[in-house]
């Protein structure tokens, strides 16, 4: 039997437990979107939330290389059209 791995967020690299890719890859992102279909501003305040989190474990990871603008990952995709 295999096991199915979730994509989330593995911490501190805050790359997808599941494939690998920066997170949120796209499976979260549609994962997310459901979850939160009938609430867009709660997704995006927990994005927010969740971005500032994943800026601070990069900028630990190499404080020569400070996570600059993380927007475009996090909470630009999530925004209503």
């Amino acid at each position: 039997m295999t096991q199915r791995r979730d994509h989330v967020p593995s911490r501190p690299t805050w790359r997808c437990a599941a494939c690998g890719i920066a997170w949120p890859c796209s499976a979260a992102k549609l994962r997310l979107l459901g979850e939160y279909r009938t609430d867009r501003t709660a997704l995006l305040v927990h994005l927010a939330t969740l971005q500032v989190e994943a800026a601070d474990d990069l900028t630990d990871l190499d404080a020569t290389r400070p996570a600059t603008d993380l927007s475009d990952r996090f909470t630009a995709w999530a925004r209503p059209r």
